[in-house]
Protein backbone atom coordinates (compact mmCIF):
# COMPACT_ATOMS: atom_id res chain seq x y z
CA UNK A 1 0.00 0.00 0.00
CA UNK A 2 2.77 2.32 1.04
CA UNK A 3 4.44 1.55 -2.40
CA UNK A 4 1.16 2.85 -4.33
CA UNK A 5 0.99 5.85 -2.34
CA UNK A 6 4.70 6.76 -3.48
CA UNK A 7 4.50 6.72 -6.63
CA UNK A 8 1.54 8.54 -7.33
CA UNK A 9 -2.40 7.49 -8.34
CA UNK A 10 -3.28 3.84 -8.39
CA UNK A 11 -4.14 1.79 -11.46
CA UNK A 12 -7.49 2.09 -9.89
CA UNK A 13 -7.89 5.66 -9.48
CA UNK A 14 -6.81 6.18 -13.02
CA UNK A 15 -9.93 3.45 -14.39
CA UNK A 16 -11.78 5.11 -12.41
CA UNK A 17 -11.54 8.70 -13.74
CA UNK A 18 -11.02 7.04 -17.00
CA UNK A 19 -14.81 5.47 -16.62
CA UNK A 20 -16.42 8.41 -14.97
CA UNK A 21 -15.18 10.62 -17.72
CA UNK A 22 -16.74 8.18 -20.65
CA UNK A 23 -19.71 8.43 -18.72
CA UNK A 24 -19.75 12.34 -18.06
CA UNK A 25 -19.56 12.71 -22.30
CA UNK A 26 -22.16 9.85 -22.64
CA UNK A 27 -24.30 12.53 -20.80
CA UNK A 28 -23.18 15.32 -22.54
CA UNK A 29 -24.15 13.25 -25.96
CA UNK A 30 -27.52 12.23 -24.45
CA UNK A 31 -28.42 16.08 -23.54
CA UNK A 32 -27.13 17.39 -26.91
CA UNK A 33 -29.68 14.34 -28.56
CA UNK A 34 -32.71 15.60 -26.05
CA UNK A 35 -31.93 19.20 -27.01
CA UNK A 36 -32.46 18.30 -30.43
CA UNK A 37 -35.40 16.18 -29.95
CA UNK A 38 -36.86 19.03 -27.94
CA UNK A 39 -36.96 21.90 -31.01
CA UNK A 40 -38.34 19.12 -33.53
CA UNK A 41 -42.53 19.80 -33.11
CA UNK A 42 -44.05 17.11 -32.17
CA UNK A 43 -46.70 17.18 -35.28
CA UNK A 44 -46.44 18.54 -38.37
CA UNK A 45 -49.25 20.71 -40.07
CA UNK A 46 -51.29 18.15 -42.54
CA UNK A 47 -51.84 19.72 -45.91
CA UNK A 48 -54.73 19.37 -47.60
CA UNK A 49 -53.71 16.83 -50.64
CA UNK A 50 -56.13 18.99 -53.12
CA UNK A 51 -54.28 22.12 -52.47
CA UNK A 52 -50.84 21.17 -52.94
CA UNK A 53 -51.86 19.94 -56.48
CA UNK A 54 -51.82 21.62 -59.72
CA UNK A 55 -54.54 22.63 -61.40
CA UNK A 56 -54.52 19.78 -64.10
CA UNK A 57 -54.14 16.95 -61.54
CA UNK A 58 -56.94 18.26 -59.82
CA UNK A 59 -59.22 18.33 -61.97
CA UNK A 60 -58.11 14.59 -63.32
CA UNK A 61 -57.91 13.37 -60.29
CA UNK A 62 -61.75 14.78 -59.92
CA UNK A 63 -62.96 13.07 -63.42
CA UNK A 64 -61.04 9.93 -62.22
CA UNK A 65 -63.42 10.23 -58.74
CA UNK A 66 -66.67 10.71 -60.65
CA UNK A 67 -65.81 8.01 -63.08
CA UNK A 68 -65.21 5.23 -60.88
Amino acid sequence: MEHDLRMGMSVWAIMAIACNSAVGVLILILFVILYKACKVPSHQEKVPVFTAMPEKKKAKQKYLLTAA
